[in-house]
């Protein structure tokens, strides 16, 4: 009897210490199976964590660097795509092979003409020179103008289409050979190295399509590339100056929204000319680092004497390792001396 009762604990320890090894066992066997499930999940949850932008050592959002807007999205949605917002992959693969073609200068017959080019007139610049990006926004926008939503420009205010007219009629003369050309200050802003067209807002032109932020603890300084125009831009919510105080590109003031910079820019000088707008215009940027090698740009442009609404629109902006250097425009430049006197020449030649 003693014997028995002796016997049954050995043997129930027997079978716990063989389900013991056997549980063991199997852990083992599950044990870096389950590792790896654990760590695929980590995996992902650090993967799905939203990117933050990287902060300057004062806290700012660091947005320092050189950045590439070249595109060939118009600003404006071709008729054509009327009421499509997006293209397909395939659709966008068409729309920049035909694109390239027809922006090709090299292409492009002067007694035919094309373009902006009229019929026998001039095409200044080959092929050679441009590098105005070739392909569309990663969006596949269909237009870089995001309100109003059709991507089309307002309609112009009775004074916008008469500005637009005598522009449209002077840029004729000029591609046919018949400049404004009485004085060096008949000349445009671009020809005569003072302002680049495309400098605010920022939008893609046919080459040196890139800007560098600098930024300090205060102030932010955006170079554009084109004509090496350059804007200092305090950060502080000061006012801005005094209405009768007028700049070639303005005064602009800049806070922070979160993690957008945004700058507000307004008392243009009377010469400044951005599609008509001048005095009046008032243009809001924001910059925002979405990705670590993207800066979206945004900008409403808003001058109730030209346009019938204000209109915004986005480029985005990608990150460039090479540097910007200096465009000296007018080093070794004999354009405008030479504008001016093929004006005398034409001058003298007896009229028809």
């Amino acid at each position: 009897m003693t014997g028995r009762v002796l016997a049954l604990p050995a043997a129930v320890a027997m079978m716990l210490g063989f389900v013991f090894l056997r549980l063991v066992a199997s852990a083992q066997s599950a044990g870096p199976q389950s590792a790896q499930v654990s760590s695929s999940d980590a995996k992902s949850k650090v993967a799905a964590k939203p990117w933050t932008s990287p902060r300057t050592p004062w806290g700012h959002p660091d947005l320092q660097g050189v950045w590439d807007y070249r595109t060939i999205t118009p600003l404006e949605r071709p008729s054509a795509l009327s009421g499509k917002q997006f293209l397909t992959d395939d659709e966008a693969a068409t729309f920049e092979r035909e694109e390239n073609r027809r922006q090709n200068r090299d292409l492009i017959d002067p007694e035919k003409g094309g373009l902006q080019y009229p019929p026998g007139g001039v095409v200044p610049y080959n092929e050679f020179w441009y590098d105005r990006g070739n392909t569309v926004v990663g969006s596949r926008r269909t237009s870089l103008i995001v309100d109003p939503p059709d991507g089309r420009l307002p309609p112009l205010t009775p004074e916008g289409k008469k500005r637009a007219e005598a522009g449209a009629a002077e840029d004729r003369e000029t591609q046919l050979g018949r400049p404004r050309a009485d004085s060096y200050e008949d000349r445009p802003l671009s020809e005569r190295c003072i302002l680049s067209a495309g400098t605010l807002p920022i939008l893609p032109g046919p080459y040196n399509n890139n800007i560098q932020v600098i930024q300090g603890a205060g102030y932010v300084t955006i170079l554009n590339e084109m004509i090496h125009e350059h804007r200092i831009i305090p950060l502080d919510r000061r006012p801005h100056l005094a209405p009768n105080v007028r700049q070639w590109l303005g005064d602009s003031r800049g806070h922070w929204e979160g993690d957008t910079l945004v700058i507000d820019t307004t008392n243009f000088s009377p010469k400044f000319d951005f599609r008509g707008a001048g005095p009046s215009l008032h243009v809001v940027e924001r910059f925002t680092r979405v990705a670590p090698d993207t800066l979206q740009y945004e900008f409403t442009v808003d001058d109730p004497t030209i346009w019938t609404r204000p209109w915004t629109a986005v480029i985005p902006m990608r990150k460039s390792s090479e540097l910007i250097y200096e465009y000296a425009c007018h080093e070794g430049n004999f354009a405008l001396k030479n504008v001016l006197a093929g004006a005398r020449v034409l001058e003298k030649r007896p009229s028809r």
